[in-house]
């Protein structure tokens, strides 16, 4: 039935013929007056659509009615994912989909911004029929029927304008017409149409048009289905002034689909893998084609096919491909990796359900690679391996196992494993792979005694690191024998047992045998001679060993007390040779534990000890300290001796413990000072050991706290021999120390008055009268103390002159010859014998200067009755005086006589 729901506002109800004939429905019209109620004006809405819809593409408008026209409302879908409805009530599909044949429900809400007033409608979408509308008909504006006397209305439902289907790629006459638009107020009124939306004024723009008067609607170009699959437009009716005189009504127009594009494969090149072996059916890979036509139709139908296989081997239909879904899966068994690695399999894609005739077609290419299975178990190249190792060598090769694995090299399904399966029961060989060529390599991880084994025949599996396929058995090349030859070598001897203990008391006495310690060759099958041996460590240098027998003996008396004892053990350390080729050695330890005796006395400790001089609690407490063990050790017995009696006394002695005891005063004063106690002590020992001891004792006085306060005297009154040696030790070391420095003062004199005499020719006085600076009364010596020429006794003697303070012509410090010695009152007689004597004396003095000169006399001694010195100026001395008689002295003295005499010269 084609039914007009009316509107109150004044449509009048036509129905045009041909409308209705298009939906071959009777015609009925009803038009009811309701009150304005806000919602939607129906609870379902049905709309017919394209089968295939489009993300984005416009599907239905929803009609909402506002009594209210300021109300803001938000529209929502149920199905998000699938539909969005605008603001303005249009549905939109937000993904591309296949309608299937039963209607799509999905619920469209609506909600008051403000108040959150809700209402909601169904809507179900009906795919169009397959058939293209052929007949032009007209769209009719739904009528609608104004009440005057009432502000309300009642608006009934909208005609439901099924879609427009227009063929893609027509060839025209453009424009080409597709409908009219109509309006029952056209009669009365002067109407304008037009329409709104994409393809007419929204991009892309144009593509229809339509007569503003007569309503007809056109298409101006060929469409294409894949770019834009359905348009959604507008129809709306104004009159001249440009009121709106009719709601707009919603055209949707539907691309049909033609069948012009070929199929695309995703990739040009597919890759894909199946294992070696594998099962008819097994799946291998899917390929996959789109072609961008109707998928729904035949056109977008695609069907798959192989049309080649290369290589043909074992068969040229090893696969085949579901020509539905593009699985590729192998229909042949046969597949071996190690003789095709590799297929190449050209793939068809064809459309319209794969009708060679109508449909258009593409290819792929499809590389299958054969992955490799572990159906190729490891096989020996030799049923026998030989090999020889010598013998006490461990991690050394000794074979090499060479296997053969047609898998793919370097995958789990080729390497090898190696176990031995016999001939090896005490583990001293392991076989390990190398990673590069896959061999065996036969390796010794224990020594082998060649005396004890000299061949080993070993039993030898290989395999895989994973296991063989189902069905492949291990060949008997998986399996083979190593034989091992082992080689003899001359062995170190050894020393039974090692170490070896001997217990002995000590004391024993050099010359005594000890032990025998003897070692043993391994060597049975070598023909060499008997050991030898030596002595290779002996701390104490106490034993000796013979070297042919190996009898030890001792060279000193054993002493448990040693340094080189500890824990009363004493090691030695013996070396045993041969003579094979090349010579071996072998070290064995011997280990004395040496027994205690009682060769100890026990000593006092500590030796020195500080005592108050009077009767207070102030014992020295002493203790005894004995190198032996027990029981020649403590508990010790503590006594004074009998003599001298003055030590029992004055002392006493208490035993306080096994090892202690106390030293004290017996007598209320003791002289300070520093006394030798003697100390008998006596060891438990069978028999008993005893000493006596010396204890020093300082005896002090002392403080209220018992400390003593004179130790400075006490210790200046009783040094010892090593500090009085030390001192005069030093004395000594000074002594010679100043005897050096005088020597070498009297040497440098010595050289600097010889060098200044001979270098100096102006200052020559053997002719000359030398010069005195000493005697005073010139210009340049007028702050010189005249008062020593007339002391002489007070004059420093040269030894205490500063050094180098001396006149050029005084004699430098030496042993002074021996002169003849003045009388103490001598006459003129003898004063030419003593002067004469002095000149001899001084030509044979070796420190004399090299020339005839005067000699200078410091100091004449005591008792001279020469007088003054000063009486040679006085006046009245100096005219009186006869110098005659110094003529007679000699040419050395007449100058000086016609001097002081008044003569001419």
């Amino acid at each position: 039935m084609c039914q007009l729901e009316c509107f109150s506002g004044g449509w009048g109800l036509q129905v045009l013929h041909k409308f209705c004939l298009a939906f071959q429905a009777p015609i009925k019209a009803t038009c009811e007056d309701l009150s304005c109620k806000t919602g939607f004006p129906e609870d379902v809405h049905s709309a017919v659509v394209s089968r295939s819809v489009h993300g984005g593409q416009p599907l239905l408008n929803v009609r909402f009615r506002s009594c209210d026209g300021n109300k803001k409302i938000h529209f929502g879908s149920s199905e998000p994912e699938d539909f969005r409805v605008g603001e303005d009530g249009v549905v939109y599909a937000e993904r591309s989909f296949q309608l299937s044949a039963e209607p799509t429900e999905f619920v469209v809400s609506a909600q008051d911004k403000e108040t959150q007033e809700e209402w909601q409608m169904k809507v179900k979408l009906t795919p169009e029929p397959l058939e293209p509308q052929e007949e032009l008909f007209y769209i009719v504006f739904p009528w609608q029927q104004y009440k005057h006397s009432s502000p309300l209305k009642r608006q009934k439902r909208d005609w439901v304008i099924p879609p427009i289907n227009l063929p893609e790629n027509s060839r025209g006459p453009f424009p080409q017409e597709l409908v009219r638009i109509r309006s029952d107020r056209d009669k009365s009124l002067s109407l304008r149409y037009s329409v709104t939306g994409p393809g007419a004024d929204q991009p892309p723009t144009g593509i229809f048009i339509i007569n503003p008067i007569s309503g007809q609607l056109s298409v101006t170009k060929p469409l294409d289905r894949e770019q834009i699959a359905s348009f959604h437009l507008r129809a709306h009716a104004v009159d001249v002034n440009g009121n709106q005189v009719e709601n707009p009504i919603d055209i949707v127009i539907n691309v049909i689909d033609m069948n012009d594009n070929r199929p695309e494969f995703l990739h040009q090149v597919w890759n894909g893998t199946v294992p070696e072996g594998s099962k008819p059916g097994t799946y291998v890979m899917t390929v996959t084609a789109i072609d961008a036509d109707d998928p729904n139709a035949q056109n977008g139908m695609l069907r798959y096919r192989i049309l080649s296989q290369a290589p043909s081997s074992p068969s040229p239909n090893m696969f085949t491909i579901n020509n539905e879904t593009g699985d590729i899966i192998t229909v042949a068994a046969g597949l071996d990796r190690e003789k095709v690695q590799q297929y190449t399999l050209i793939i068809q894609a064809t459309d319209m359900e794969g009708n060679p005739t109508y449909g258009l077609s593409n290819t792929a290419t499809a590389v299958i690679t054969v992955t490799d299975v572990n159906d190729n178990p490891p096989e020996f190249t030799a049923m026998t391996f030989y090999g020889e190792v010598p013998e006490n060598r461990v991690d050394v090769i000794v074979a090499n196992l060479t296997v053969t694995d047609k898998d793919q090299p370097h995958t789990p399904a080729w390497n090898a494993m190696y176990r031995m399966t016999g001939g090896d029961p005490t583990g001293r060989f392991t076989i390990l792979t190398d990673p590069n060529s896959n061999d065996g390599l036969v390796t010794v991880v224990k020594p082998i005694d060649f005396e004890t084994n000299r061949m080993f025949v070993l039993t030898v599996a290989a395999e895989n690191q994973v296991p063989l396929a189902k069905g492949i058995q291990h060949p008997p090349q998986s399996t083979a024998t190593v034989s091992i030859t082992v080689i003899d070598v001359n062995e170190s001897p050894y020393f039974v047992p090692n170490p070896k203990l001997v217990r002995q008391e000590e004391g024993l006495l050099a010359g005594s045998t000890l032990t025998t310690f003897t070692a043993q060759d391994p060597d049975r099958y070598m023909q060499q001679t008997s050991l030898r041996y030596s002595k290779l460590s002996d701390p104490a240098n106490w034993l000796k060993i013979d070297p042919i027998n190996g009898q030890i003996t001792t060279t000193a008396v054993l002493d448990r007390e040693s340094i080189y004892v500890q824990n009363n053990m004493y090691n030695a350390t013996f070396l045993a040779s041969d003579n094979g080729i090349p010579p071996m050695s072998g070290t064995g330890t011997l280990q004395i534990y040496l027994l205690d005796i009682n060769d100890n006395a026990p000593q006092v400790n500590p030796k020195e000890a500080t005592t108050c001089e009077t009767l207070q609690p102030n014992a020295i407490n002493i203790t005894a300290v004995d190198p032996d063990i027990d029981p020649n050790a403590g508990p010790f017995a503590f006594e004074l001796p009998d003599t001298p009696a003055s030590i029992k006394r004055n002392w006493t002695i208490v035993r306080i413990s096994g090892d202690h005891a106390q030293l004290s005063l017996r007598i209320r004063f003791l002289e300070a000072g520093i006394y030798d106690v003697p100390i008998v002590i006596t060891d438990s020992g069978n028999p008993h050991a005893s000493s006596t001891s010396v204890l020093k004792v300082k005896v002090c006085q002392c403080d209220i706290n018992g400390d003593c306060t004179d130790v400075d005297r006490i210790v200046g009154a009783g040094l010892g021999t090593g500090a009085i040696i030390a001192i005069l030790l030093c004395i000594i070391i000074l002594l010679i120390l100043v005897l050096m420095f005088v020597v070498w003062m009297k040497r440098r004199d010595k050289e600097r008055q010889a060098k200044q005499l001979l270098i100096d020719p102006e200052d020559d006085v053997r002719d000359n009268i030398l010069k005195y600076d000493e005697e005073g009364g010139g210009e340049e010596d007028q702050d010189y103390d005249l008062s020593q020429l007339q002391q002489p006794d007070t004059v420093e003697p040269d030894a205490i002159k500063p050094v180098g303070i001396r006149r050029l012509d005084e004699r430098p410090i030496h042993a002074e010859p021996q002169y003849p010695v003045r009388s103490a009152a001598p006459h003129p007689g003898d004063i030419g014998d003593f002067i004469n004597e002095g000149l001899k004396a001084a030509d044979n003095d070796p420190t004399a200067p090299p020339y005839d000169s005067l000699l200078v006399f410091d100091y004449e001694g005591s008792g001279s009755t020469a007088g003054s010195l000063s009486s040679l100026n006085s006046s009245s001395s100096g005219g009186e005086q006869d110098y005659d008689y110094l003529n007679d002295w000699g040419p050395r003295f007449k100058k000086l006589a016609d001097m002081y005499g008044g003569g001419d010269d």
